[in-house]
């Protein structure tokens, strides 16, 4: 419990810090556009929708398990909270010919997959900042997106934010680039720079408690973080507290919590480094009633070494490559019949994280 308490009140910090970063961003947006004084606001709002929104619903039943405690046959109740979401975000983003608005309020549920894609269907400025606390299967996390564009006939600027808490991956993200359009502006490839901010994905915390074998000595970690083992086979855990009678318990529930904490406070007391990288892109956009298709792709092959101890030159012993990319495709065979298919795919250092939706649809008059 008390654990959960300081992973919740973590959660909320962040969450107002979300909000921060939205305020920032804005007012640095303001600061950009032509002029701060009346006509410049309406500018730079107009057509942008702020929402705030919460959703929840039932999350797993409840689970009944059975154990044994001294000989005896003991029943529990494992209990899974309900689901919710609390979104806050504002955005300005023209919609792609293919996208519907379904609802008449946007609720923070919504998923746009175009929002990923490195142009907008117009040129100029757009933004997104978005932040959502969540509890999914009794798991707190915080997802937020944020970022502000924009396009020319020649060049793009994009200053991003992301963090994706299933994932596990947080980042800030910059880049410059070059745009090179093609066939009626349809197709367009872009060369530029990109500069990220993240903590240093290349570190690995339990390298020093690795033996020669390959195992961890987890034991051994587990004195050194402050927990107790007597020679009556009791473990103790920093305050005292008995948190197993046996090995077995030992190893399956309290090993796997302490590493999980010594992992993660060795990750905080690190600080964030940037990277400096060299990207290539292309985007392609066609779109008709009855056929749409819709791609980008994000290819970054060289990073600037910058001999950082943490960096992940050293983790990966050299150069490697991230990419990212996404589809959108969708065709009516007639007004009846008509299939689909879209998503996208992210791998940025030893983290991925992805999603999709296909299927057909079929209309009865």
């Amino acid at each position: 419990m008390r654990k959960f308490k300081k992973y919740s009140v973590k959660l909320a910090l962040e969450f107002i810090y979300a909000v921060c970063v939205l305020v920032v961003y804005t007012m640095g947006f303001m600061v950009l556009s032509d002029s701060c004084n009346g006509q410049g606001l309406n500018k730079v709002f107009k057509y942008s929708t702020f929402y705030t929104a919460v959703n929840g619903g039932t999350s797993l039943s409840d689970d009944q398990v059975w154990s044994i405690t001294s000989g005896q046959l003991e029943e529990g109740v494992v209990e899974t909270p309900f689901d919710y979401a609390v979104s806050i975000g504002l955005r300005k983003i023209k919609r792609f010919g293919y996208e519907n608005r379904a609802n008449t309020f946007y609720n923070g549920t919504e998923n746009s997959y175009s929002d990923a894609a490195t142009l907008g269907r117009l040129d100029g400025f757009e933004y997104l900042f978005e932040a959502d606390f969540v509890r999914r299967l009794g798991v707190n996390y915080l997802n937020q997106n944020h970022f502000v564009r924009y396009v020319a006939d020649n060049w793009v600027v994009k200053v991003a934010y992301l963090e994706d808490g299933f994932a596990d991956i947080k980042y800030f993200e910059a880049s410059q680039r070059y745009r090179k359009q093609v066939k009626d502006g349809k197709l367009s490839f872009n060369v530029g720079a990109v500069q990220r901010l993240a903590e240093p994905y290349g570190f690995d915390p339990l390298a020093d408690w690795v033996l020669d074998n390959g195992t961890l000595h987890y034991t051994y970690l587990a004195l050194q973080e402050g927990y107790n083992i007597t020679m009556a086979g009791e473990y103790f855990n920093p305050s005292g507290e008995l948190v197993a009678d046996n090995q077995e318990v030992w190893e399956e529930v309290v090993i796997p919590q302490v590493i999980n904490d010594y992992v993660d406070g060795q990750r905080n007391t690190l600080s964030n480094i940037v990277e400096y990288s060299v990207v290539i892109g292309l985007d392609y956009y066609h779109f008709t009633k009855h056929f749409w298709f819709h791609t980008w792709g994000n290819l970054l092959p060289y990073h600037l070494d910058t001999d950082n101890k943490y960096s992940y030159h050293k983790f990966n012993n050299g150069q490697w490559l991230d990419y990212s990319g996404g589809l959108i495709f969708g065709y009516k065979f007639n007004k009846s019949l008509g299939v689909f298919a879209e998503g996208r795919y992210n791998k940025y250092w030893n983290r991925e994280w992805h999603n999709f939706s296909v299927g057909i649809n079929y209309v009865i008059f």
